[in-house]
């Protein structure tokens, strides 16, 4: 299994970015997947998820609004639209593939429930 993040940069507030995800060494279509971040000195905080059965999205209330999470299962990736995007948002973030989907809700973005951990990529939100 492999995951690969990429799409991060140093962006003004108010900008986006597209994060991707490319997965490998598995059908992405059988599993629910998540973007996670981290920062120094914080504990990881899961940002958003995605089913696989039915596209069910679940967002961290700080980045509703602002963040789209999608797939694409035949090109294999796996998506995060960044848009508005603040200081607040600056992290290493990190895709993951998920253990089990608990129907919407924040169960999901327990880092427990991440079963594999993709190499990050950084985002960088200063003026």
């Amino acid at each position: 299994v492999q995951l690969q993040a990429s799409g991060g940069g140093v962006v003004q507030p108010g900008g986006s970015l597209r994060l991707s995800c490319s997965a490998s060494g598995f059908p992405l279509d059988e599993y629910a997947m998540g973007w996670f971040r981290q920062t120094p000195g914080k504990e990881r905080e899961g940002v958003s998820c995605i089913s696989n059965r039915d596209g069910e999205t679940f967002y961290t209330d700080s980045v509703k609004g602002r963040f789209t999470i999608s797939r694409d299962d035949a090109l294999n990736t796996v998506y995060l639209q960044m848009d508005n995007l603040k200081p607040e948002d600056t992290a290493v973030y990190v895709c993951t593939r998920l253990k089990d989907w608990y129907g919407i809700g924040s169960k999901n973005l327990r880092s427990a429930n991440g079963q594999y951990w993709g190499q990050g990529t950084q985002v960088t939100v200063s003026s």
